[in-house]
C-alpha cells in the first residue's frame, strides 16, 4: 500500500497547494492514506478546527503536529473533538487530545477486498526545541501497543537536529513501518530504507511558497538578522510547492519497501 506524507502545511499558499494537487497526486501514485503536518496552515501559526475541516475535505486522512501546537486557542476543540487530529504523544498524559491513533483503510490497491488498519504517530524532538517528555523512552512502550493492533505504522517525528531525528529511526528500525521527520521546513536527500525495514527520511520540507525563508516574507528575516530587532514574519506569496514522501508498504509485514520524495509545484 501506498502512504502519501505531506511536509508542514505553511498558511494560504500551503493550504491551496493541498487543494489543487492532492487530487492529481493521489490518482497518479495510487495512494491509499494521506497524512500531513498542519501545525503551520493557520496563517503560518498553528491550527484552527475550521482549517483542519478545510484539509481533511481536500483529501487528507490524519493531521499531525508539533511545537505550534497551541498557537490558536481553538486547537483546544480540535484537540478534544477530532481523532483524526494528534498532537506529540511525549506531552504529559493529561493533555488534550491524543499522540496516536489507528485508523482503517478500506480496500488499498495492493490488497483489494480488505481491510487495512494504519496506525500514525507524533511525537517531537528535544534538542534546540521546548522540552516535552523523553520521546526515545515514552514511544517504544505505544509502539508496542499499537502493534498489537496493526504492523502498519507510520511516524512524524516532529523535530530540530538531524543526529536526533536519525538516533530515533534507529531506535524504531524493525518495529515502525516508516519515520519522517517535519520541523525544519528544508527536504533533506537522505531516503532509506533501513535494515529493519523501516522508510526513513530526515526532513519532509514544506508544502508552501519557497521564494521565501521557510514560507515567510525574505526581507523582515534578513532585517532581524542584520538589527536584532523584533520583525513580523509574514507568510511568503510566490514559487509555491508541495512537498513530501511517498512509502510503499508491504501490507502483510508493514515493512517499507520504498521511498521517495514529493516535490510538487504548484
Amino acid at each position: 500500500m501506498k502512504i502519501l506524507f505531506i511536509g508542514d502545511i505553511v498558511g494560504e499558499p500551503g493550504r491551496r497547494a493541498v487543494h489543487i494537487l492532492l487530487p492529481r497526486l493521489r490518482k497518479h501514485h495510487a495512494v491509499d492514506f494521506v497524512i500531513a503536518n498542519g501545525e503551520n496552515s493557520a496563517g503560518g501559526n498553528g491550527i484552527t478546527p475550521r482549517l483542519a475541516a478545510e484539509l481533511f475535505g481536500a483529501g487528507i486522512d490524519v493531521l499531525t503536529s508539533g511545537d505550534h501546537l497551541w498557537d490558536q486557542k481553538e486547537v483546544l476543540e480540535l484537540l478534544r473533538a477530532e481523532p483524526r487530529f494528534l498532537r506529540p504523544v511525549n506531552y504529559p498524559e493529561d493533555t488534550p487530545g491524543r499522540g496516536a491513533g489507528v485508523f482503517t483503510v478500506q480496500s488499498p490497491s495492493s490488497a483489494p477486498g480488505r481491510l487495512v488498519q494504519i496506525a500514525v504517530l507524533n511525537a517531537q524532538g528535544r534538542a534546540f526545541m521546548t522540552a516535552l517528555d523523553n520521546p526515545f523512552r515514552v514511544v517504544p512502550p505505544v509502539i508496542a501497543r499499537l502493534r498489537a493492533e496493526t504492523n502498519i505504522i507510520f511516524v512524524d517525528f516532529h523535530a530540530e537536529a538531524t543526529s536526533e531525528k536519525i538516533a530515533f529511526a534507529r531506535l524504531l528500525d524493525g518495529t515502525v513501518s516508516a519515520v519522517v521527520g517535519t520541523h525544519t521546513h528544508v527536504q533533506t536527500a537522505d531516503e532509506q530504507i533501513l535494515p529493519g525495514g523501516t522508510a526513513y527520511l530526515s526532513d519532509a520540507g514544506f508544502t508552501g511558497p519557497h521564494e521565501s525563508v521557510l514560507g515567510r516574507e525574505i526581507a523582515p528575516v534578513i532585517q532581524r538578522f542584520v538589527t536584532n530587532m523584533p520583525q513580523r514574519f509574514e507568510v511568503a506569496k510566490h514559487r509555491v510547492l508541495l512537498h513530501g514522501a511517498l512509502v510503499t508498504i508491504e501490507v502483510d509485514t508493514g515493512c517499507a519497501s520504498r521511498i521517495e520524495r514529493i516535490s510538487e509545484p504548484l
